[in-house]
């Protein structure tokens, strides 16, 4: 059957990789939509209708008035692996498909470029780098950096992506490693390479921390000033996973504080930011624009997953990885 998709916010499928493009345009019309991250679901609805398959980026929220207001919608394909701003109940009683890509997809990816940032940071790469292309060479000196080598690398959020960012740490540079995941046995993370430890045990003893952890209600604004006063002074924080893992003017007290010895962010809440972000005042501030994904072999994966789960449902076949598995036929 031929259908409407809508690619909503998504800045890198089908650009990459024209040929998921093609692939979608044999099915029916395909539209592109760069809407404000803060739509309401009523207006979300009405730009949206008529569309029955829709390819998501991380906003805007597809909340229970969307799909109050939104004709039929067979599908809404998360490109990246993360759906917390689908309400899934609203979805599933629309009796709409909700998928995401398959996890493995974007480990290695995200993996890598946590370690790229915490690099940057803890050995002052970006700052190194402006100073030579300033003609500055001499003032080298001044971007003294800390080895990996025997620190304490605690990760939060064991799962697949933060797994493997530990064993790259561990492994590669012979770091100490500990983990906390509350949704892991102590045997599933000490199978996986690390020190099984409370939260607490983590924020107290760890040189570097890099936040790989869901967010949900119970994870949202972990990294709280009860957090920040835990741990050791100049510890070195990445942040690869979503910005809300963090409560904002928490994470400025602690680096204002000294807490904070540099910070690697890929996520901040509220995203997009612009200039004006008061984190970007700061030197030992590393942050990138959401990018953990942008390599071609993840992204080629991703495009792959949405297109496949496009061409099953215009078939009238199920999607795969579906998250409300309830509606499978």
């Amino acid at each position: 059957m031929a259908v409407k998709i809508a690619i909503v916010n998504s800045s890198s499928f089908g650009r990459i990789f024209p040929e998921h493009m093609e692939r979608l345009k044999k099915l029916g019309e395909v539209d592109r939509f760069d809407l404000s991250k803060d739509m309401g679901g009523k207006e979300l609805a009405q730009k949206l209708m008529g569309y029955s398959i829709i390819i998501a980026s991380v906003t805007p929220l597809y909340n229970k008035e969307f799909f109050d207001y939104k004709d039929k919608t067979l599908l809404i394909a998360r490109h990246g692996i993360g759906y917390n701003n689908i309400d899934i109940e609203a979805a599933t009683k629309k009796g709409t498909f909700v998928t995401k890509v398959d996890a493995v997809v974007e480990r290695e990816s995200v993996a890598e470029n946590a370690v790229a940032l915490l690099m940057t940071v803890i050995r002052q790469t970006a700052l190194a780098s402006e100073k030579a292309k300033e003609g500055k060479w001499a003032e080298r000196a001044k971007f003294m950096g800390y080895e990996i080598k025997d620190k304490t690398v605690g990760v939060i959020g064991f799962g697949n992506i933060g797994s493997r960012v530990g064993e790259i740490l561990k492994n590669g540079f012979n770091a100490k490693l500990i983990a906390y995941d509350p949704y892991l046995t102590r045997e599933e993370i000490e199978k996986r390479g690390a020190q099984s430890v409370s939260l607490e045990e983590l924020l107290k003893n760890s040189d570097i921390i890099s936040l790989n952890a869901l967010l949900n209600e119970n994870s949202y604004h972990m990294m709280s000033e009860k957090s920040f006063a835990l741990m050791k002074k100049g510890v070195f924080i990445v942040n690869a996973a979503r910005g809300g893992l963090i409560d904002e003017k928490s994470l400025i007290k602690a680096l204002d504080e000294g807490i904070i010895g540099g910070l690697g962010l890929d996520v901040v809440e509220g995203e997009p930011i612009d200039e004006t972000h008061p984190l970007f005042a700061y030197k030992n501030v590393v942050i990138t624009p959401h990018t953990s994904a942008y390599t071609y072999e993840c992204l080629k994966g991703m495009g792959d997953k949405v297109v496949d789960d496009a061409e099953k449902i215009a078939k009238n076949e199920n999607p795969n990885n579906v998250v409300n598995k309830e509606l499978l036929k």
